[in-house]
Parts: C-alpha cells; structure tokens; sequence
C-alpha cells in the first residue's frame, strides 16, 4: 500500500500512493536481495479502475520493458481508506 513506512500515514492520491507502494515493494525486494527489475508477476488493487492511467503513468517509471505481467483488479475497499495496492512476485 501507498504507507509512509516512518509514520503510518496514508500518501494522497493514487499517483502519490502507487509512487509509495511501488518505493516500499523495491526496498523490501532488495533487502531480499532482489529487486523490482526481477519482478515476474505484479498485481494491482484499485478501488476505482477509472485512474488506471494515474496508476500506470508512475509504474512505467519504476519498470521498464519487457514489462513483468500484470493484472489490475477493482475491488471494493482497501485498508485505511487506500485507493492502491500492489503486490509483486519476483525472481530473486
């Protein structure tokens, strides 16, 4: 999710949240000794699919082609109130 991982704090925004959520994904893939460009399957959650171009506009500064596969859902409801939320599978 888009959480400041300092505070706690939801980011504002879907642009700000996918930055935050794709900055915590690549920081606990390299403490694993991976990172985003191993990334083989990323998932997206968003409680509205209509900013999905918000969404990707960010993502494709965090990957670059080949892009991992992808699937982006829309669901319901996201903790805290969250528009975002990715979850990767990687190589490592």
């Amino acid at each position: 999710m888009g959480l400041d991982p300092a505070t706690g704090a939801l980011a504002e925004g879907v642009e700000e949240q996918t930055m935050r959520a794709l900055s915590n994904l690549d920081s606990v893939l390299r403490g694993a000794g991976s990172s985003l460009s191993k990334a083989l399957k990323v998932t997206v959650y968003m409680t509205d699919l209509s900013h999905f171009s918000d969404m990707n506009r960010v993502y494709e500064k965090f990957f670059v082609p080949p892009y991992p596969a992808r699937t982006a859902f829309q669901v319901s409801a996201l903790p805290k109130g969250g528009a975002v939320e990715i979850d990767i599978i990687a190589a490592r």
